[in-house]
């Protein structure tokens, strides 16, 4: 009687690495590395600028002028406190502090109302008012000058910081509602009806309830609205002649440019130049991550 032996097994080949069995490699292509080329070279381009201006504002004028490229001597502060007091930097200052405060609460004040009852309320005609607001962001302020010229002059409030606050906040609406109208969308709907359940009235839900939900969004609208109001330029040139009291900084700035040019006095310039330009550096530095998830948000949601 024989015995069979048993098959042997057979060996089947191994299968080639599929693509999700190897490693993953990082390539870095030509397009990547253009890509952070042209980063590195704005980033260079925007920061160098700004840090040569801060070294010249301790810099006395021959330094500057024999050399400007090179590190100031000793710190000269007394460049700083001239430019504060002598040169009514200070005075300045505060006033952009009060009509950037003014404009910046109106903007979000009315923005956020406005957004709201577009975003969450249905009623004959919204859309139409809706692209009205939104419309606004089609027109640059040059071609409102003269008109709104004699608007602010004819309504009494020309050369005031009133007319000035209500400018301004009429010109930042538009960005406010159209791009909160879009964050208050993002918000559950669940939330606003429990509460209406609940007993709470529509002005409460707002203030109350819809306002602290929508903070990502306010934030990052009001940084938004604060670098473009303590930025501008042309409208404080029109509406604020006269009483120099009254000059908030860009006006400030450019009056000190011009008498300080023709002075020699570069360093007590520079120094005026970083004055205005620390409010807004920290405003960005602080709010950095708010600004972010703020612009985030409502696309995550």
């Amino acid at each position: 009687m024989t015995t069979l032996d048993k098959p042997a097994s057979l060996a089947l080949p191994a299968e080639p690495p599929g693509p999700a069995d190897r490693p993953v490699r990082r390539e870095l292509g030509v397009a990547n590395v253009l890509s952070h080329g042209f980063l590195l070279f704005w980033g260079a381009l925007t920061v160098l600028p700004l840090l040569w201006m801060f070294i010249s504002s301790f810099k006395s004028n021959a330094e500057i002028l024999s050399d400007p490229w090179s590190l100031p001597g000793a710190l000269r502060f007394d460049n700083w406190s001239r430019a504060w007091s002598g040169a009514h930097i200070g005075q300045y200052f505060l006033n952009s502090t009060v009509v950037v405060a003014g404009s910046v609460t109106l903007t979000m004040l009315m923005g956020a109302t406005a957004a709201y009852v577009f975003a969450r309320y249905e009623f004959r005609g919204k859309q139409f008012v809706y692209y009205l607001f939104v419309g606004g962001l089609m027109f640059p302020v040059f071609l409102a000058l003269v008109p709104l010229f004699f608007v602010v002059r004819n309504a009494g409030l020309f050369g005031t910081w009133t007319g000035l606050i209500l400018v301004y906040s009429a010109y930042s609406l538009p960005f406010t509602v159209f791009f909160l109208t879009a964050f208050f969308r993002t918000l559950p709907t669940a939330v606003a009806e429990a509460a209406l359940v609940d007993g709470c009235g529509h002005f409460r839900l707002f203030f109350q309830v819809m306002l602290p939900m929508a903070r990502p969004g306010l934030i990052s609208v009001a940084i938004f609205n604060f670098l473009q109001h303590w930025n501008q330029f042309l409208l404080p040139q029109v509406l604020m002649q006269g009483d120099e009291s009254k000059w908030v900084l860009a006006q400030g700035l450019a009056a000190l440019s011009v008498n300080q040019g023709y002075a020699g006095d570069y360093a007590q310039l520079f120094a005026g130049l970083t004055i205005a330009v620390v409010p807004v550096l920290l405003v960005y530095i602080l709010f950095q991550r708010q600004v972010q998830s703020g612009l985030t948000a409502g696309q995550l949601k």
